[in-house]
């Protein structure tokens, strides 16, 4: 490497794929556990004579010769590290200093150091040997195979064939001798890649893929009982949420539930494409939720999530990378992740070819923002979309809490107001008063109004007392308020 392009790799600081080391007269440990983590996600660079804030220390001149022989036969011990890998490090000059650099490729098979295993997240090395839905999921990354691709142990039985006609509805509503539109619940399932052989086994069965798409919510439950998706919506309550669907069910009413929970949150503004007026929010919305059910990592227990705020909405769903950071449209390769729900998933018209998704979000998130969408590609796969202030605007009625608010705000005032006359009710009749005296003082005309509801409970609770009681009520009658003795010492 040439000296400007380490310059800048210590200048962007240590990530998933690039590590600085200390070690200056020496070989760490640590060394060989990135080593190992490098070979086993997706490859990366390890300098060393660098710390980890990027200073460049270099490597003492007279240990390098021996630090390389040192790493070149430690690597082809399978003793130490299983599979043994051909690596050679390479001495550069920056600042004057000697660094040597180590780059590693990502290796097709699971790489362990003295027996543990080691997985790249961030730019940390992580010791994964005794987690295993991540062994798991490592291997089933250096496999090739998919996880949805299992056989299992139900039947047709424990599908739903309201599901399957509904599959088979929207297929032949797009092409009208669709396939599927003669073919019995198993010819379906067959014709999808949903019925497969168990290599080990050498018995057929409906796999994970069948179930996610197709099966009852006990069966589901059964097989994953992580799968849930979250759906938040957080614009007044920061705190928590304004409203939230957590949904537990298949992938097509997933789907339908996401869309209504979207639809409800989310403004439509009239926008033009053309000369058709369209939906840009609809079509954002059906391309985010088919991408993050058809291509989430179904054996991962990371919930997935579809989150409304102020300012932005976006998905976040466990994820199979095949690299890690912002994707750009330019240079983005598609691949393909849960092949068999995908394949279903374009063929009832929730999905288009591969990798269109992304161009429809950058293209309708144009119209309904303005702004441009971001695709962040990693363990967690994550979709941006920007909002603009509408999107999110309540109009029409107001909803419960805020009528609670203001109808408590109301009898504060109220109750407030009666206090306040009450006290001057009191004062004014310290010499006696009549009722229409204290009404006009209060600002009331209607007397009888005015006797009933503020002169008769003072009365009823001794606060008040009238100066002739027995005299006939034709005479006019005062009011005087009653003097409490004060309390004794």
């Amino acid at each position: 490497m040439t000296e400007a392009e380490l310059l800048k790799l210590i200048e962007d600081g240590e990530n998933i794929r690039v590590e600085f080391k200390k070690s200056t007269t020496e070989i760490t440990k640590d060394v060989y556990d990135t080593v190992c983590s490098f070979s086993n996600r997706d490859g990366g660079i390890i300098l060393l004579g660098v710390k980890d804030n990027g200073e460049i220390l270099g490597v003492a001149p007279d240990a390098v010769d021996r630090m390389k022989k040192d790493f070149v036969t430690s690597i082809n011990n399978g003793q130490k590290i299983n599979p043994p890998l051909y690596l050679q490090p390479e001495a550069c000059t920056v600042d004057g200093r000697t660094l040597l650099v180590i780059q590693v490729p990502s290796g097709s098979q699971v790489c362990r150091h003295h027996g543990r295993i080691f997985d790249r997240s961030h730019e940390a090395d992580i010791d994964i040997t005794d987690n295993s839905d991540m062994v798991y999921q490592l291997y089933a990354r250096k496999s090739g195979s998919y996880f949805v691709n299992k056989v299992t142990r139900f039947q047709m039985d424990d599908l739903r064939p309201d599901l399957m006609e509904r599959a088979r509805a929207m297929t032949t509503s797009r092409t009208a001798n669709h396939p599927w539109k003669s073919m019995s619940d198993e010819e379906l399932l067959r014709s999808a890649g949903l019925i497969l052989k168990d290599p080990e086994r050498q018995l057929e069965g409906i796999t994970l893929a069948a179930i996610l798409l197709f099966g009852k919510d006990s069966t589901i439950l059964a097989v994953l009982p992580q799968h849930k998706t979250d759906a938040i919506f957080r614009v007044e309550n920061l705190d928590r949420y304004d409203d939230r669907d957590v949904i537990i069910t298949n992938l097509l009413e997933t789907y339908d539930r996401l869309i209504a929970f979207g639809q409800k949150h989310l403004s439509d503004p009239f926008v033009q494409e053309g000369l058709q007026s369209v939906s840009a929010r609809d079509r954002i919305l059906r391309e985010i939720f088919s991408n993050s059910l058809a291509h989430r990592d179904y054996s991962s227990g990371y919930v997935a999530k579809f989150v409304i705020e102020r300012n932005r909405l976006y998905t976040e769903n466990a994820n199979r990378s095949h690299g890690h950071g912002a994707l750009h449209l330019s240079s983005f390769e598609p691949y393909a992740k849960n092949p068999p729900i995908s394949k279903v998933f374009r063929e009832i018209g929730l999905a288009d070819e591969l990798g269109s998704g992304m161009r429809n979000t950058y293209k309708y998130t144009k119209l309904y923002s303005g702004g441009t969408p971001e695709f962040i590609e990693g363990d967690v796969f994550r979709t941006v979309v920007p909002l603009a202030p509408i999107a999110v605007e309540k109009v029409g009625p107001q909803d419960e809490t805020q009528v609670r608010t203001q109808v408590r705000t109301q009898v504060r005032t109220q109750v407030g107001t009666q206090v306040t006359l009450t006290d001057q009710i009191l004062a004014f009749c310290a010499e006696p008063r009549s009722k229409a005296e204290i009404a006009e003082h209060c600002g009331y005309k209607n007397t009888k109004g005015f006797t009933k509801r503020y002169l008769r409970p003072l009365l009823d609770n001794g606060q008040l007392q009238m100066t002739i009681p027995d005299k006939p009520r034709s005479q006019h009658q005062k009011y005087v308020t009653v003097q409490k003795p004060a309390p004794e010492n």
